[in-house]
């Protein structure tokens, strides 16, 4: 818990956003339009963070480091943005020296640093999710398989950037998953524990929550696109687009999963107490029988964090400071009635050996069309200024319009004067959805 009062928000906060993605690039922009906020820095951000905001080469997993430049600084917020620094316990060591922080501390962070944790603590709290067993041995693991109808899944334990997780279809795919990650060490430290858990058949959700204790704001439900081709084809990502409101969680189906899910969850933290504080990330399979879990991240996601933000009509650094201090007061927190899309566009090669140093030439900032944003990620300066490529994801192009079709035309019109070689992003963001919008 942070020493902060909240009444502190009173005064112009400076705050320090964690990471160097588009999530971040997204709440750097939330804090430069937050009547809250006289100041932002960023660390280690990246290119386009650089231009709204001062950048400090530390990098996210370097826990030490953050909290001597927080202090340095005189952060008075925190927002963290990805899951390795929280797992390994910045919130904890940033709260030791009396700065509040956004995320939550090193033990709730646990449910997204070992997917073996949050499934036993699925199962013995009775919350709709496949069966699954673990195994840290190949010869387990392979017996095991051997008495399993298949499609079956594979997902190393620990962190993998979205990357640890084998829906296999054959035989030969799912031996080549388990050998791959106990044998092979394809995931490294993380690949060492598996969980092999039944295949759940449905459409995927993303129900992002503001968690504080057992309070909670729900923001709405989105839909992320993993794969890298049209079509849900090709490799696994980190994400290749977004949409949200994603009105496949009607009305009825949210309060199921508020009932069955949501406030379960929250309860059972609460009984093995674990104290959470941040935003509580829950992927859902809707399935013919209803909605299961499928795992839980403790950040918010990325790509759906880029179209989250756009969709609140308060303040969400308002949110977050009072979320973190204690205060979070989700019957106060207005939405806006939009839909927001984004579009990823990534670098040659990605998501396998992603090419970096390609020159990237953009629309001039005034040319972009009223409710459009281009949000970096893989993106550096070369010493001579030129905008080159730095990582898989490069850029997210984002846009909120009054309906999906609006968003995503915006969004993909930015999209196509945005130039670098070999520049790849997928064409049916938020297809599903449209087509269901068909008369």
């Amino acid at each position: 818990m942070s020493s902060s009062n909240p009444s502190s928000a009173l005064r112009k906060l400076k705050v320090l956003v964690v990471g160097s993605g588009a999530r971040e690039h997204a709440l750097v922009k939330a804090c430069r339009r937050s009547a809250m906020v006289r100041e932002v820095i960023a660390a280690p951000g990246n290119a386009g963070i650089a231009e709204e905001a001062k950048c400090h080469a530390v990098k996210a997993d370097n826990v030490p480091g953050l909290v001597t430049l927080a202090k340095e600084e005189q952060a008075d917020f925190v927002i963290v943005g990805p899951e390795v620094p929280l797992s390994l316990g910045l919130v904890d060591a940033l709260e030791a020296q009396g700065i509040s922080t956004f995320g939550p501390n090193k033990k709730a962070a646990h449910l997204e640093a070992s997917k073996v944790f949050t499934k036993n603590f699925l199962l013995r709290n009775n919350i709709p999710t496949a069966y699954g067993e673990t195994f840290t041995n190949s010869a387990g693991a392979l017996a095991y398989l051997a008495k399993k109808s298949l499609p079956i899944v594979i997902k190393a334990s620990g962190l993998a950037a979205g990357k640890g997780v084998t829906v296999a279809t054959t035989r030969g795919e799912a031996d080549a998953a388990v050998r791959a990650a106990l044998d092979e060490g394809a995931f490294g430290a993380s690949g060492e524990e598996i969980l092999i858990e039944d295949f759940l058949p449905g459409e995927e959700a993303s129900m992002m929550l503001v968690v504080c204790g057992e309070k909670f704001l729900v923001l709405p439900p989105s839909q992320d696109h993993k794969r890298v081709g049209d079509g849900d084809t090709g490799a696994n990502t980190g994400g290749m687009g977004a949409y949200a409101p994603a009105v496949v969680v009607s009305k009825k189906l949210m309060s199921r999963i508020e009932d069955e899910i949501i406030r379960p969850t929250l309860a059972a933290l609460a009984r093995e107490k674990i104290e959470y504080r941040g935003v509580l990330y829950i992927g859902l399979m809707l399935t013919p029988a209803g909605p299961s879990v499928v795992e839980f991240n403790v950040r918010f996601g990325d790509p759906e964090c880029q179209v989250l933000l756009p969709l609140l009509e308060t303040d969400p650094i308002k949110i977050l400071w009072d979320c973190a201090n204690g205060a979070l007061d989700p019957a106060a927190a207005k939405l806006r009635p939009y839909f927001a899309a984004t579009v990823v566009i990534a670098a040659y090669g990605y998501p396998a050996q992603p090419r970096a140093g390609d020159v990237i030439t953009l629309p001039p900032a005034e040319n972009l069309p009223a409710g459009v944003d281009i949000l970096h990620a893989g993106t550096a300066r070369r010493p001579d200024d030129a905008l080159v490529t730095s990582g898989g994801r490069v850029l997210s192009v984002v846009a909120t319009a009054p309906t999906l079709r609006q968003a995503l035309d915006a969004a993909y019109a930015t999209c196509a004067q945005i130039k670098f070689a070999g520049a790849h992003y997928r064409h049916d963001i938020g297809a599903r959805q449209l087509d269901r919008e068909k008369p």
